[in-house]
């Protein structure tokens, strides 16, 4: 998906301006929530997120979302990722 569009789904669903996060390679997070729902553009390398036993892998052009309090862990690859993630909050 490109920027605009994804910027353009974001704006017409609610969620607040994106922000543009990098994490390094090879690292991880483990399981965890968060207190919004988050829909994440990847612009560089790539993301295997593991919610429940399901593992998916996100790369560049690829679009993630997660609803609010979704348990989930989080695996960078070798060249860590980059993307733009818009968060909406439902309290």
């Amino acid at each position: 998906m490109e920027y605009l569009n994804f910027f353009n789904s974001l704006t017409a669903e609610g969620f607040a301006e994106p922000v543009k996060v990098s994490r390094d390679p090879n690292g991880f997070l483990d399981s965890h929530t968060h207190p919004f729902e988050a829909k994440a553009l990847i612009l560089e390398g790539e993301i295997k997120i593991v919610v429940a036993s399901h593992e998916q892998t996100y790369r560049a052009g690829d679009v993630f979302h997660l609803a609010e309090n979704t348990a989930h862990a989080e695996y960078y690859g070798p060249n860590g990722v980059t993307y733009l993630v818009g968060r909406k909050s439902h309290n």
